[in-house]
């Protein structure tokens, strides 16, 4: 079937009571893992049912086997450290607790458990669906470790940042190859860095450089989302989307295309086949 549509949807959905409450038991230990897991079948089994009804050709499983949006793509790579730890998110005056996530090792990944999330989508297609997965951008995943926050921190493992910039292409480029290879042909990079950016204010106190040097950093972005998406399979289908940040409804930052147009818009090489 074709992979080209007039349309298409962002992938996340709201997550079911039931789910939100049995994730917050299973945190709290009063839920095993295969009980949880057994939630999240049949909540995706029913979404699915849903999208199918709508009349969606793509369809996802709501990221409804996450906690977060990009952090546990994160998490499951080598050389992460995942702190119980909350850090603070300001999303329109309202704060956004979201678990913390810090460098303490080479950046490396084995077998990523958002293959086999994806095999269990795949499995629900028939001839007039095909699964998508949603991942966080490779720009993305650098930006969280090179923002001013973190920035410290990541230099004792990666003096040389062109190594953390290989390193997070290597990982990327090995769980892509991992989902073709289980069937995927679609892929979307989530990448909200360029939904902070759209504010220059809000970018500089992100990353902690100068409206000079964000070109720069711009660009380096790009080439990392690049280089990824160039090394993919000629018949995958990558695209992207970008957000001003969604909490509870309320937004991240605001602002006009005009600041990262011409990194985002003019130079990256998605949505091809």
């Amino acid at each position: 079937m074709s992979q080209y549509y007039k349309y298409d949807f962002v992938g996340s959905f709201l997550r079911p009571a039931y789910l939100r409450k049995a994730r917050a038991a299973y945190n709290n230990g009063e839920l095993s893992y295969e009980e949880l897991k057994l939630q999240e079948d049949n909540a995706i089994r029913d979404l699915v049912a849903k999208e199918k009804a709508a009349g969606y050709h793509v369809i996802t499983d709501g990221e409804f086997r996450r906690a977060t949006w990009h952090l546990d793509f994160i998490w499951n790579f080598n050389g992460i450290n995942h702190q119980i730890e909350r850090g603070n998110e300001t999303f329109n005056g309202e704060v956004a607790i979201i678990d913390s996530v810090h460098i303490d090792g080479k950046i490396s990944v084995d077998h990523h458990p958002f293959v086999d999330h994806f095999k269990f989508v795949q499995a629900l297609c028939d001839e007039q669906t095909q699964a998508k997965q949603t991942i966080p951008a490779p720009g993305q995943f650098y930006a969280i470790f090179t923002g001013q926050d973190e920035i410290e921190n990541t230099k004792q493992y990666y003096p040389d940042l062109e190594d953390l910039r290989q390193d997070i292409i290597n990982g990327y480029t090995k769980v892509i190859e991992d989902l073709y290879e289980a069937g995927c042909r679609i892929v979307q990079f989530d990448d909200c860095t360029w939904g902070g950016f759209v504010n220059p204010q809000i970018a500089s106190s992100l990353t902690g450089l100068s409206q000079e040097e964000l070109p720069a950093y711009m660009d380096t972005l790009i080439d990392i989302n690049n280089a990824v998406i160039d090394q993919a399979p000629d018949d995958l289908t990558i695209n992207t989307h970008i957000c001003r940040g969604n909490y509870h409804s309320t937004y991240f930052s605001s602002g006009a295309y005009d600041a990262v147009a011409p990194y985002v818009f003019a130079k990256q090489h998605v949505l091809r086949v």
